[in-house]
Parts: C-alpha cells; sequence; structure tokens
C-alpha cells in the first residue's frame, strides 16, 4: 500500500526505545567525579556480590538449621558484616555518581551559571562534613582497633564465634569516609574548572 506524502513512511520515523531499555543501560559516571569516581564504580561490584554471598550463607544457615538441626556460630554475624559493609561503600558510590540526596527547590528552577554556584557550594560543604565525619571515625577507630597500650587489637563481637567484625567495620567506615572528602573535594575542583554549560548535573535525586 503506498503512503501518503503527509504520513512518514517506516524509515522517517525515529525509533523508539522502551522504558525498561533505557533503565537497563548502564549509567555512566559523571565527568566532575575524575579518576576516583571511576574507579570507586569498578570495584562497586565487589561489594555488590557481597550482597549474593550475604544471601547465600542466609539459605546455607537455614538449611543447616531447620534440615540438620545444626545452626552455624558464624552465619548471623558474617551476613550482618557482609551488609554492613555493602551499605557503607553505599555512600561513596551514590557521591561518585553524584546521586547524592539533594532538596532541588531552588536547583530545580535556577539557569546554569546557579546551578555550578549551588553545585561548587554543595560539594564544598559536603567535604567538609565528610572531613568531621573522618575525624569522628579515627576517634572511633582508635577505640576499636587499639588498645591503650598501644597494641593491635580489633573489637571482637562477644560472641561464641567472636569474629574481629566490630573492628574491621569501623577501619573500613573511616577509609570510605577519607575516599569520600577527597570525592567531594574532586567534584568541588572539577565543578569550579567547568563551564556552567557543560555541568552535567541531576535534579530530583
Amino acid at each position: 500500500m503506498a503512503t501518503s506524502p503527509i504520513d512518514p513512511t517506516h524509515k522517517e520515523i525515529p525509533p523508539t526505545i522502551a522504558p525498561e531499555i533505557i533503565d537497563a543501560v548502564p549509567e555512566q559516571v559523571p565527568a566532575v567525579s575524575g579518576l576516583l569516581g571511576r574507579a570507586v564504580d569498578m570495584v562497586s561490584p565487589v561489594f555488590a556480590l557481597g550482597f549474593l554471598v550475604a544471601m547465600g550463607v542466609l539459605i546455607f544457615e537455614i538449611f543447616m538449621r531447620h534440615v540438620f538441626n545444626s545452626p552455624t556460630l558464624w552465619a548471623h554475624e558474617t551476613t550482618t558484616f557482609l551488609s554492613a559493609i555493602g551499605f557503607v561503600f553505599g555512600g561513596l558510590f551514590c557521591a561518585s555518581r553524584n546521586r547524592h540526596i539533594r532538596v532541588v527547590i531552588i536547583y530545580d528552577i535556577a539557569g546554569p551559571k546557579l546551578r555550578r554556584a549551588l553545585d561548587i557550594g554543595i560539594s564544598i560543604v559536603c567535604a567538609v562534613a565528610s572531613g568531621f565525619f573522618t575525624w569522628a571515625a579515627w576517634l572511633m577507630v582508635q577505640r576499636a582497633a587499639i588498645t591503650p597500650n598501644g597494641d593491635i587489637h580489633l573489637e571482637t563481637t562477644g560472641s561464641a564465634f567472636n569474629a574481629p567484625y566490630p573492628g574491621l567495620l569501623k577501619i573500613f567506615l573511616m577509609l570510605v569516609l577519607i575516599l569520600l572528602t577527597v570525592q567531594f573535594i574532586v567534584l568541588t575542583v572539577n565543578y569550579a574548572r567547568t563551564k556552567p554549560d557543560n555541568v552535567q548535573t541531576k535534579s530530583g535525586v
């Protein structure tokens, strides 16, 4: 059947992508996140895998407890530890993707220059806050990993398994906060060096 001169042919109709396919496309790390943001993105699958391992441990524990009536001593504490480090890393991951929570009442109606200024200001405030949290985490690590005599001894769970998970988690939290502080400093510098029209921002997140 011949096509009307008004109606476009199939070749002239721009292809559409289903929303579910668009959502499946992996999101790229913003350029303003720099090398640190790309490095965080590269190691993120390791922590995502940790949640799968935690799920597998829980299934194993359920099987051992209800089938063989032989519960483990390590499953509950291990899954808690794996989940905790995944959530802690998630904060750094969100910052590297520039997906941290922000109030957008002013941001959404701002022009490019004001948005750039807001991005710089937000990054500075977040860097300062992360720095204070890093210092607080260091004070926590001193109590959880160093004895009054100066020896290294990790805080343990105090259970029958008595794993050093609390001490390890607090050290990991401090390291992540250090990287988080650096990431916000990188964002501040890169926002300041970027022209207002080229700033890549995401509102509503």
